[in-house]
């Protein structure tokens, strides 16, 4: 088994990886453990804020059994930063070569997103097998990705952007789809105010229909 075979068998079983946007580290911990707890031990920890170094390299070392990656990476010193702080996966709101193909020479597994025939066909020429779809909603989600599954066979996608625990049932369903990212377990307001309960609680629905 390959290192990216482990891995994609970590997201499948997963089934939900939680896109995480954290303003401060020392909400990390609590973060991850939260989760881990709900029965979802992943975090996409986006690059959005100062904070994602250090909230990754927290999660890294007091959250073991997290699956801890970054998200939200545009260029190749984002994926470094990211892996030396203790990243396990690198995903990206699009792709830029640079970074998947810095990504594979390193052995750090990638997602990187694409969305048109030409982007999936660039990736999948890269050695991609796995494309995040974002934003799923906007560029037509199930739909959408079922007409790229029936021509780039065996390829699977990960679905962002507008998936709830309202369609997570649906997009989960087709066996195109490894696994969705989504915001509403952990939004960046329920972080701040410490509603690390309510995180709990959301993931546990999340994962009781991921199992389900």
């Amino acid at each position: 088994m390959s290192y990216m075979d482990g891995f994609y068998q970590s997201v499948e079983q997963v089934g939900v990886v939680p896109v995480v946007v954290l303003d401060r580290s020392e909400d990390a911990v609590p973060l991850g453990k939260a989760l881990a707890e709900g029965g979802l031990p992943a975090a996409e920890v986006t690059f959005r804020t100062a904070a994602a170094a250090d909230s990754i390299r927290a999660i890294a070392n007091e959250c073991p059994d997290v699956l801890v990656g970054s998200g939200t990476v545009l260029n190749e010193e984002q994926a470094r930063c990211a892996v030396d702080a203790g990243a396990r996966f690198v995903v990206s709101p699009g792709y830029d070569l640079g970074v998947v193909r810095w990504c594979l020479s390193h052995q750090v597994p990638v997602i990187p997103a694409g969305v048109t025939p030409t982007e999936v066909t660039a990736l999948v020429n890269e050695g991609v097998e796995v494309t995040k779809f974002f934003p799923a909603a906007q560029y037509g989600g199930l739909s959408t990705i079922r007409a790229l599954a029936s021509v780039f066979v065996g390829h699977r996608f990960m679905p962002t952007g507008g998936v709830n625990a309202e369609n997570l049932k649906d997009y989960l369903a087709d066996p195109a789809i490894i696994a969705c990212g989504g915001t509403w377990m952990c939004k960046p307001a329920m972080i701040r105010a410490g509603e690390f309960d309510r995180i709990c609680e959301l993931s546990r629905e999340a994962a009781a229909i991921v199992r389900g």
